[in-house]
């Protein structure tokens, strides 16, 4: 058995399936914690360290001095405790499902892998862990709400090293890299209005669900389409009850974009905006931002994986922005060129039906093994 067979990748997956991880339990994801721990010190040779970093479980691994390339992911999931008996585990015509197979359990058993693989092969003459010298791997376990454990974590061991590998999902059914991501804030608009009987004197009242309504209407103006910024109103609240004219309501507002600079102009604009009717005020509460993972960060490592994937005779990869944000922001952000998507070919994140297609599972631990041995200076 090879460090590349299939049967036992899955394996390995069900493991972590089965441990089901919602960021919010973070007993569960300990528990995850411990599995992968597990699984790594077999497959690798040698024990994690661990980081209860910020309250929530980190995993760490660092070989030699763990300086050159960090391979970055994370346990936790979207999918609340019991998912796991409505949407089991299972592999179905080529297809493995159950809650955070493809978000993204699927891409952490192809590092470990494609590690152990460089590890049994070695490279430069080398062999054992002395194979796998300047790699470093962490593994988070609240990403799904923004890394506000971890963050710093993980943007010192960016800082450490000269590229960061984030094996996050890939897009689309080709499995494309993910070159590019948009930056992310969740900001809050807070309408105060007066309130009064909604049948007796309504006239006395200032609506704030009327406010508000001319607010998200000014809001999703600030959306540019050409720039790829969205703007999106969401979650939605007013009054306390249905025969009172609300006094109070408010707007989560979802703001995406691929530069700073547009982020500043809606955040501008959010700041911007004034009331409508008399007695109605307006307050913005505005929340964290992730930076956007520009194309520039990722464009010398996409090369060297385009090289990677046609020494191994795969098909060319196709790299892709998207509207997600990752770990990869942050590291990004802090100068450290960044690839992301080179875990699972699937689909349907955070949705029923996600789903890992099993026979690409080989195949993108190979390309890993071949792009980390080239970053460690073992190919041309």
């Amino acid at each position: 058995m090879t460090a590349m067979d299939l049967p036992s990748m899955l394996a390995d997956l069900e493991t972590l399936v089965c441990c089901e991880s919602p960021t919010a339990d973070r007993a569960a994801t300990s528990r995850c914690a411990d599995l992968f721990a597990d699984m790594g010190s077999r497959l690798l040779g040698m024990p994690a360290e661990r980081l209860d970093h910020g309250g929530a479980a980190q995993l760490r691994w660092r070989f030699g001095a763990g300086d050159r390339v960090l391979l970055l992911g994370h346990l936790d999931t979207v999918w609340p405790h019991g998912t796991l008996e409505r949407l089991p585990f299972a592999v179905t015509d080529g297809k493995v499902t159950g809650p955070g197979c493809f978000d993204m359990k699927a891409g952490l058993v192809q590092m470990l892998h494609a590690l152990a693989a460089l590890r049994q092969n070695g490279r430069n003459g080398q062999n054992g862990p002395d194979a796998l010298d300047g790699v470093s791997i962490l593994v988070t376990t609240d990403e799904e709400v923004g890394s506000p454990a971890a963050r710093t974590l993980i943007q010192d061991e960016a800082r450490r090293n000269r590229a960061v590998l984030v094996l996050e999902a890939s897009a689309g059914t080709d499995g494309a890299l993910k070159t590019a991501r948009k930056g992310a804030g969740c900001h809050r608009l807070h309408v105060q209005g007066r309130a009064a009987h909604a049948g007796l004197e309504p006239e006395r009242g200032a609506n704030a669900a009327v406010e508000l309504a001319h607010q998200i209407l000014e809001i999703v103006k600030l959306a540019d389409p050409e720039a790829g910024t969205t703007v999106t109103p969401s979650l939605t609240a007013a009054g306390d009850s249905a025969n009172t004219v609300p006094a109070t309501a408010q707007v989560a507002v979802d703001v995406r974009a691929f530069s700073v600079e547009e982020q500043a102009r809606v955040g501008a604009g959010l700041e911007a905006l004034r009331p409508r009717l008399d007695g109605t005020s307006l307050r913005i509460e505005r929340g964290p931002e992730s930076p956007p993972l520009p194309p520039e960060s990722s464009s010398e490592l996409f090369a060297r994986a385009e090289r990677a994937a046609a020494r191994l005779g795969m098909p060319p990869l196709r790299g892709i922005a998207v509207g997600g944000g990752s770990d990869g922001n942050w590291t990004a952000a802090v100068g450290t060129p960044t690839l992301d998507g080179l875990g699972a070919v699937g689909g349907g994140a955070h949705a029923e039906d996600e789903h890992v297609l099993a026979e690409a599972m080989p195949e993108r631990a190979a390309l890993l093994a071949e792009l980390v041995a080239d970053l460690l200076g073992a190919r041309p």
